[in-house]
Formats: structure tokens, C-alpha cells, sequence
């Protein structure tokens, strides 16, 4: 069983990862009476979430849950509470609010879980109450034995949502994956700027070739030309000198 939940709580934790973008180390945020549980019964807090949740955890607590730990005068659990990271939830120390309603004020910001935020409590009215914010995890003991619950109907709404908008775009779509592609336009006019290899080799060597033809033929035709005037001019002269004689 124990593997069972292991690997139900791995795939939740990943959609939170995923749709609701959780990052390690998770913010856990605790009651006062699930510190009063866990030191009652010897159950170490900070260990059991470290495996529900498979990742470190940064546990924190409430000014006003710490006031209400104050009035149980439970030394033990008070002290413990005062090993996790003070959450400042801006409500007056003299006048504080009760923990349900000072969770949910931090928790549910504009209808979202804007801190990410995974709530550790042992009241089931809290816990309730903090099903209808979408991308919160719950967790709460029972039995010496730390549970995870279920995603809630608005996280699973959130979370189906998002995959059918994926499969609606196109997974293989490289513009959703985030990849930077050139323009078709642009990559086009690339592509019609530069020529063929090929070609380009062979213009040269016929553009190279036709201008030597004509170049080394043009001098051998006026040398020829210019020997042949001279052998007349010399075979001319030698008979008219042989007739005045």
C-alpha cells in the first residue's frame, strides 16, 4: 500500500508541478492543531511531508496560529511550532483572527493560490473550505499516518482544462513548445538569395574560360598576318633589282 500511495502521490504532485507550477522546495503551511497532533502522538511533522510530498519542504506557520497554540499552553507543541519560518499574515497580534480564517485569507488570493501554497491541517472545515480554491494540496494525519488528498473538483477542472487547450494547439506545434523558429516569409527569401553550389561553380569556370579563348586567338592572327607581309616585301625586292639589270 505503501507504494500504491507513493505513486498516486507523485502523478498529483506532478500535475500540481505542471498545470498549477509548484516549485521544490515546497511552502507547507501548518495549523495549530496539527502541530498539537503530531507532538501528541511523537510523529515527526517535518519528516512525514518530506515523504507524502517526495521533495524538501519549507514549513511555515501563522502568527495567528501561533497565538492560538499560546492559549493551549502546550510548552512541547509551542516550542516546536517555533522551529518552522514565521508567515506574516498582516493581522494584528492583539486581535487575531482564528486559523481557518487566517489561512484562508493567505491561501486564497483573488480565488487562486497565488504562492503556492500546500496546507497541512487537521480541521475539516479548513480543509473544506480550501477545496474550492483551485491548485491547493491538502494533507492532514490520520492515525499517525499522513495522507495527501485527492485532487479537489476545481484543481481537476483547471488541470483538464489546460491538457485539452494543449491538444488543441498541437503538441508538435515547436511555437507552444517555446522554440524560436524563423519567420516562412523570411526563411524563403533566404533560401532564393543563395544560389546553388553547383551552378555557381560552373558559371565560373565557363565565364573564365570563353575570354582566354578569345584572348589567345586575337594575337596569332595579327603575328601571322604581320609575317606574311614581311616575307613579301623581302621576295618583291630581290626581283625588281634583277630587271634594271
Amino acid at each position: 500500500m505503501r507504494q500504491k500511495r507513493a505513486k498516486a502521490y507523485r502523478k498529483q504532485m506532478l500535475v500540481y508541478n505542471h498545470t498549477f507550477k509548484f516549485r521544490e522546495p515546497y511552502q507547507v503551511l501548518v495549523d495549530n492543531q496539527i502541530v498539537l497532533d503530531c507532538h501528541g502522538s511523537n510523529f515527526d511533522l517535518v519528516k512525514g511531508l518530506q515523504r507524502t510530498l517526495q521533495a524538501e519542504v519549507k514549513v511555515m506557520i501563522t502568527q495567528c496560529c501561533m497565538q492560538a497554540l499560546y492559549e493551549t499552553n502546550k510548552q512541547g507543541a509551542i516550542e516546536l511550532a517555533k522551529t518552522f519560518e514565521r508567515r506574516r499574515c498582516n493581522h494584528p497580534p492583539k486581535e487575531p483572527k482564528p486559523p481557518i480564517e487566517c489561512l484562508e485569507s493567505i491561501v486564497c488570493v483573488n480565488g487562486h493560490n497565488k504562492h503556492r501554497y500546500v496546507v497541512a491541517s487537521q480541521d475539516i472545515d479548513t480543509r473544506r473550505i480550501l477545496r474550492r480554491t483551485p491548485g491547493v494540496p491538502l494533507v492532514h494525519t490520520v492515525r499517525s499516518v499522513m495522507v495527501m488528498e485527492p485532487l479537489s473538483d476545481a484543481s481537476a477542472k483547471v488541470s483538464s482544462a489546460a491538457e485539452a487547450e494543449k491538444l488543441h494547439k498541437g503538441l508538435n506545434d515547436p511555437r507552444n513548445a517555446g522554440i524560436k523558429t524563423e519567420n516562412p516569409q523570411t526563411s524563403i527569401k533566404k533560401r532564393t538569395k543563395q544560389p546553388n553550389p553547383l551552378s555557381v561553380k560552373k558559371r565560373k569556370t565557363e565565364s573564365k574560360g570563353e575570354p582566354k579563348a578569345a584572348q589567345d586567338t586575337e594575337p596569332v592572327a595579327s603575328n601571322t598576318k604581320k609575317r606574311r607581309r614581311k616575307h613579301k616585301s623581302s621576295t618583291t625586292e630581290p626581283q625588281g633589282q634583277e630587271e634594271s639589270t
